[in-house]
């Protein structure tokens, strides 16, 4: 009887102490998000939120994650664990896109509308400087100390670094047609940049923006998710394939094909499957990474984007998003 009991407390403890995997989805021309169940790969609710909502990011503590929504000036914080909205922080102009910087002091955003970059203090959100740009800001990387943050400007073909101390221009340099997301290596002393408007991913070097390689990758070569610290996935937009690129040789060691656009990307806890928002589908697909091949796809909003895999409590997230709302900012 007594072991029977100790077994019944032992199951119960491992029930309450489980983690659910919860996909949250930016659905960009539906002013709304999705959240999905990695387990039974369904849509589990879709919720308002400001309109053009297009990336989001995990706080440096990891507790929140936060929701850009451009034309409503403001960034949705929702607990990582419970995904109950936490806190609005409104007046961050048009956020695009959205980075901190590794020793999370900084907080940068690329207004990918209005033409500037704004250079936050993490602590209170407080605007420490706006730089204005050539057209179309777009994707942000730092380095490894956190003094230089790197923007992608993509109607007018250029790469400009930042100094995040002093807020000024450290080099703006053209490099090549619709440059997008860009990654700096971990030996820090490589930058790689996909070019929407080519076939290609410069390698940049981050002291002077100079292109000192080239790999072609595929149509509309778009945004990176980081495998590990040699491997990289790339999204080709246009091209509709996702490529796995070998960042020590510098060449694409796999192609997997995905429709409907593939554009942002991320990975499950376990390394196992990546889950890519398709644009143009109003879908997620879902890929083994061990065989490297599409094994599903979820539907989703209007033109999916920004999406970020969670680990959530099974306990607290059924019952409190049955009732979960956000109100809708106004426009």
């Amino acid at each position: 009887m007594k072991k029977f009991a100790f077994a019944l407390l032992a199951l119960s403890a491992s029930v309450t102490t489980a983690q659910a995997e919860s996909i949250i989805v930016l659905n960009s021309e539906d002013a709304s998000y999705s959240i999905l169940d990695r387990a039974t790969r369904m849509e589990v609710q879709r919720l308002p939120l400001g309109r053009e909502p297009h990336h989001l990011i995990l706080t440096p503590n990891g507790k929140e994650v936060l929701l850009a929504s451009t034309f409503t000036n403001e960034l949705v914080a929702l607990d990582t664990r419970t995904l109950e909205r936490r806190y609005v922080v409104r007046d961050i102009i048009d956020p695009y896109q959205l980075g901190f910087s590794p020793d999370g002091k900084w907080m940068v955003t690329a207004a990918n509308r209005l033409d500037h970059v704004d250079i936050y203090q993490t602590d209170g959100y407080k605007l420490a400087g706006r730089i204005f740009l050539d057209s179309i800001p777009s994707h942000i990387a730092f380095d490894a100390a956190s003094r230089t943050t790197f923007v992608t400007l993509q109607e007018s073909g250029r790469v400009a670094a930042l100094d995040l101390a002093t807020q000024t221009i450290k080099w703006n340099v053209e490099v090549g047609k619709a440059p997008a997301g860009i990654v700096m290596l971990p030996d820090d002393k490589r930058l790689l940049v996909a070019l929407t408007g080519e076939e290609s991913v410069l390698t940049v070097d981050p002291k002077d923006g100079s292109v000192i390689g080239r790999l072609p990758t595929g149509k509309a070569a778009h945004n990176f998710r980081v495998k590990d610290n040699r491997y990289y996935f790339l999204s080709n937009r246009v091209g509709s394939t996702v490529s796995l690129i070998d960042t020590q040789e510098m060449k694409v060691v796999a192609s997997i094909k995905v429709p409907g656009g593939p554009d942002d990307m991320d990975i499950t806890p376990d390394g196992k499957e990546l889950w890519v928002t398709q644009r143009f589908l109003r879908r997620i697909a879902i890929i083994d990474i061990a065989e490297m091949k599409m094994i599903g796809s979820v539907r989703v909003g209007k033109s999916p984007h920004g999406l970020i895999i969670l680990k959530t409590d099974p306990a607290a997230v059924p019952n409190k998003l049955r009732s979960a709302s956000i109100e809708p900012s106004p426009k």
